[in-house]
């Protein structure tokens, strides 16, 4: 899959396309159900399937401490459209500029100029451009007028309910990994590189591989019972703290750490991804160290039992 960099990466080969735009966090069902109608037309019309996101993410961009927690990092997301078949992926930075930028001059300058589209496909609740005034009948009409169609994929519903990032968020505050896993079509999991933290589990006896998290929040917070593939691992049990850290640490910035089960080895600059199985706790803020190397004990036995269990 190919991805570019900004509008102004775009060139006269990548005109001619069959088009999508949203934000796809998570790349869950209902996004995998507007894929599929992406490219069935791509393979009708013999045309490259696009996919526009924004980044940051628009509410991100306007209100970043309370925009809702991503699921996914840019690089997770690349890859899972890459997993689905997508051609390209264009990468646009969402800007004052671009805020403020009419739906019609969207249409303008990024479908018709830039990209040429001969089919735009939707989902059912996207809105667009400044104070969200483009909507999946603009689009529409404005495809009369061009010479290109645009149609909305059909709401994706689970249970009698419509698959969204939102409920997603939801199950996964509420621990509830079987509805995600659902509602995702796969079980929910990080994946990153393994960077140097401060040592300090290693210094309590519980050595960890740290993960920047790519995100200004995580949708998960606690001690979960985790597996951890990548870098020679197949799902190799391990138990996880998701959160800032607060007997150590006066950061708002999310962690991951994982501390494997009956074995240690370097994962330093290794990718690594940790789906999430269990939870055993939220988090906390306990009086002195050596509480807190109490408590990371009694979670290994827990997630021990755990596991042997399931």
């Amino acid at each position: 899959m190919e991805l570019i960099r900004g509008l102004h990466n775009l060139r006269p080969r990548h005109r001619g396309c069959v088009a999508t735009i949203g934000a796809f966090d998570g790349v869950h069902r209902g996004h995998q159900a507007v894929i599929r109608h992406l490219l069935d037309k791509a393979q009708a019309y013999g045309l490259p399937a696009v996919v526009m996101v924004f980044e940051p993410l628009p509410r991100e961009y306007l209100a970043p401490l309370k925009a809702p927690a991503r699921l996914m990092s840019f690089r997770e997301k690349f890859r899972a459209l890459q997993a689905l078949g997508v051609d390209r992926l264009l990468r646009i930075r969402f800007t004052d500029e671009l805020r403020h930028k009419s739906a019609q001059s969207f249409v303008d300058d990024v479908l018709v100029d830039g990209l040429g589209v001969r089919y735009v496909v939707l989902g059912d609740d996207f809105r667009f451009g400044a104070d969200r005034q483009g909507d999946v009948d603009f689009i529409k009409a404005e495809g009369e007028r061009y010479g290109y169609e645009a149609e909305p994929t059909p709401t994706f519903t689970w249970q009698g309910e419509r698959v969204s990032s939102t409920r997603i968020r939801k199950a996964l505050a509420q621990a509830d990994f079987a509805l995600a896993e659902q509602l995702l079509s796969r079980p929910y999991s990080i994946s990153g590189k393994v960077v140097y933290g401060r040592q300090l589990g290693r210094t309590l006896g519980f050595p960890t591989a740290n993960m920047e998290l790519h995100r200004l929040r995580s949708p998960l917070s606690g001690v979960y019972v985790v597996s951890v593939s990548g870098a020679g691992l197949v799902n190799a049990p391990a138990v996880a703290n998701v959160g800032t850290r607060p007997t150590v640490n006066d950061s708002i910035k999310a962690n991951l750490e994982v501390h494997l089960l009956d074995r240690e080895c370097n994962l330093y600059g290794k990718h690594i991804e940790v789906t999430f199985r269990h939870k055993l706790r939220d988090e906390a803020k306990f009086d002195s160290v050596e509480q807190l190397r109490e408590q990371i004990g009694r979670d290994i036995d827990r997630a021990r039992q755990w596991l042997a269990a399931n």
